[in-house]
């Protein structure tokens, strides 16, 4: 792509190199003197848009240090019906993944320890951002079965991946990629494969004492970190070569430093969302 263009191989290797260019496109930030302020800011506009301008990673640093741990931060600018449910104070629960029998047991499971502890709980399906029609499929399903709320325009879904996606390696360019970054440490365990969610709800009848004293989100957590503690769960992160890849990244639970593989994945479903930049 940059060959069409006669630039020289020097430049060409230069920006492949130092700047990381792959195939995706990148934004890259310079001064009036050509220093550079930020080499990408497509991770700062994708979760704080016009909010980061002037587009440094001053800019991104002070931003982040204004920023708490909260579902609005996810969800911002996606659904407003997800905000309302967090300004009436609900539980909600964002779920997603690419096996229906899963979803099914999970939002059936999830929607029957509301009941029986008679709390006002919200589900939706945020799907996978890079398997298209499975998810597609899953929405449908979900629909016809009234399984809970799923976004139907998959441009949200999209997004919304992104969106953390963008957080994660917001982070990794910022050099925050340590075990001392309580918000980096949160975005890695939700894009980090948890598989003790289904089991948590699963064994209500062990934890529903402990609602009436620690309420139902303490209880629920504190059953659900005591299986994740036993499980000693695999921790995956998959970043497609044509990414800025880490040189190494800390385990969001045990803090050790985790192992690096290359895999080969070929997923022909993915036609992604059509104009996306990713």
């Amino acid at each position: 792509m940059l060959a069409n263009f006669n630039i020289k191989k020097p430049v060409i290797r230069f920006i492949q190199v130092v700047w990381h260019f792959r195939t995706k496109p990148i934004l890259v930030v310079l001064d009036p003197q050509g220093k550079v302020v930020s080499p990408n800011v497509i991770h700062m506009m994708w979760i704080w848009g016009n909010t980061a301008f002037p587009f440094t990673s001053l800019r991104e640093e002070a931003l982040w240090r204004e920023e708490t741990w909260r579902l609005d931060l996810l969800v911002d600018g996606i659904d407003p019906t997800v905000l309302n449910w967090i300004k009436e104070e609900k539980y909600i629960f964002l779920y997603g993944g690419d096996d229906v029998e899963w979803v099914r047991r999970f939002a059936n499971l999830a929607r029957s320890v509301a009941s029986a502890s008679r709390i006002p709980l919200e589900m939706v399906y945020v799907g996978e951002s890079r398997k298209r029609e499975y998810v597609k499929k899953i929405i449908g399903i979900i629909d016809v079965e009234k399984l809970s709320y799923a976004w139907q325009d998959l441009a949200m879904v999209w997004f919304f991946g992104t969106r953390l996606e963008s957080m994660l390696f917001s982070k990794i360019q910022l050099g925050r990629d340590d075990d001392q970054d309580p918000m980096m440490q949160q975005i890695k365990k939700l894009i980090s494969y948890d598989r003790e969610v289904l089991p948590a709800l699963g064994g209500y009848d062990e934890w529903k004492v402990n609602i009436a004293e620690n309420g139902f989100g303490m209880a629920f957590k504190e059953y659900h970190d005591k299986l994740h503690d036993v499980a000693h769960p695999c921790c995956r992160f998959e970043f497609l070569t044509i990414r800025r890849t880490p040189n190494n990244m800390r385990c969001p639970e045990c803090h050790h430093i985790m192992e690096k593989y290359t895999s080969f994945i070929c997923c022909h479903d993915e036609q992604g969302i059509p104009g996306s930049l990713f």
